[in-house]
């Protein structure tokens, strides 16, 4: 709030009269009436007094405030895109201006607002090309790029990125994305990364790292469904249970995943139904699969990347299987005990104990 908006509010949260401010102070009620609205300020020897009087303080009459709260931020941002609805960008763009004005040192007002003045310049234009506001807008990113705020900042070089791979400015994109964490966080590092290659027409460097991201991201979203179903069950929802169990087995399918991906998701879900026979057929299905070589390289989506078989002789598959019969063993993993003592789990524990 300005200054003249905090002493409107608090004057009538006192249940003053501008008559009465006057008074106090000894000013002219004119005086008051031009401090509320905001055609002059008071005199800096009549601050105190005045602060005293409405019972705040300096810092609060003054609106020292180093950074605007996250709500501020939102509430303001809406409020440019109201104004750029019913007065303009241009009038927009000039609330803008004013704001960083009472805000120089906020690196958070500075970058939401410009990412929200993009924006709405690409609604109400339909293109930020050449467009006369896009130079200020890319040095507030340049400007909160050196940001103390690490999130903050990465996330002004993820757009300053894309700025420069547009104009085929790689070495500076380069530059950019070698500075970003490799942990994801409000941008996508291998996508850029990936965007770059594409601008360069380097096509097996960017689906490399296309298909890097498709591996690794379906995985956990089939471990996802794993989890999901098991809530499920354990809130005695039977039916989305089996729906989860099914559409985890279809995933694994779709993305030509290891085969015994889809084993775990009936042997998991037979298990967890105390199944005795359905828990011995996905298990005995689930450890064949063990021994099969995956063979990611003949699939489309991942014929670019390179695979060791780890899934063959010492590699993840004994290393699973051997993980599954120390848990069949366990005496604490009572999830098992109901299958523990079957003679066909005894014969399994013997022949890859």
């Amino acid at each position: 709030m300005k200054i003249n908006e905090i002493i409107r509010k608090k004057r009538l949260e006192k249940g003053y009269t501008q008559e009465q401010i006057a008074s106090f102070l000894g000013v002219s009620p004119p005086a008051v009436n031009k401090w509320e609205k905001a055609s002059s300020y008071p005199d800096i020897t009549l601050l105190p007094p005045l602060a005293r009087l409405l019972g705040t303080d300096l810092n609060t009459l003054l609106s020292f405030q180093e950074e605007p709260t996250k709500e501020e931020i939102e509430h303001f941002i809406n409020e440019l895109a109201s104004a750029a609805e019913t007065e303009g960008i241009d009038h927009a763009f000039r609330m803008a201006l004013d704001k960083f004005h009472q805000y120089p040192a906020s690196d958070s007002l500075l970058l939401h607002t410009a990412l929200a003045l993009e924006g709405l310049i690409l609604t109400h234009v339909g293109s930020t090309k050449d467009n006369p506001y896009m130079d200020t807008i890319e040095d507030l990113y340049r400007r909160v790029s050196k940001s103390n705020d690490k999130e903050v900042g990465n996330l002004a070089k993820s757009m300053l990125i894309s700025k420069h791979i547009g104009r085929k400015e790689f070495e500076a994109a380069e530059k950019l994305l070698k500075e970003l964490p490799d942990k994801k966080d409000a941008f996508d590092k291998r996508q850029l990364n990936a965007n770059l290659y594409l601008a360069q027409e380097e096509w097996a460097a960017a689906a490399q790292l296309i298909e890097q991201k498709i591996l690794s991201e379906i995985n956990v979203v089939v471990s996802s469904l794993y989890t999901l179903a098991e809530i499920a069950f354990k809130e005695n929802q039977i039916s989305d249970a089996e729906k989860l169990t099914h559409i985890a087995k279809q995933t694994t399918g779709l993305f030509d995943l290891w085969e015994c991906n889809a084993h775990i998701a009936d042997f998991l879900l037979a298990v967890a139904k105390k199944d005795t026979d359905r828990s011995l057929e996905a298990l005995r299905k689930l450890i064949t699969t063990l021994d099969k070589e995956w063979k990611p390289k003949e699939s489309v989506l991942y014929r670019h990347l390179s695979f060791k078989d780890t899934n063959k002789g010492t590699g993840i598959g004994q290393m699973m299987r051997l993980g599954i019969v120390s848990e069949l063993e366990n005496p604490e993993n009572h999830a098992y005990d109901f299958l523990r003592d079957h003679p066909d789990i005894q014969n399994l524990l013997g022949k890859y104990r």
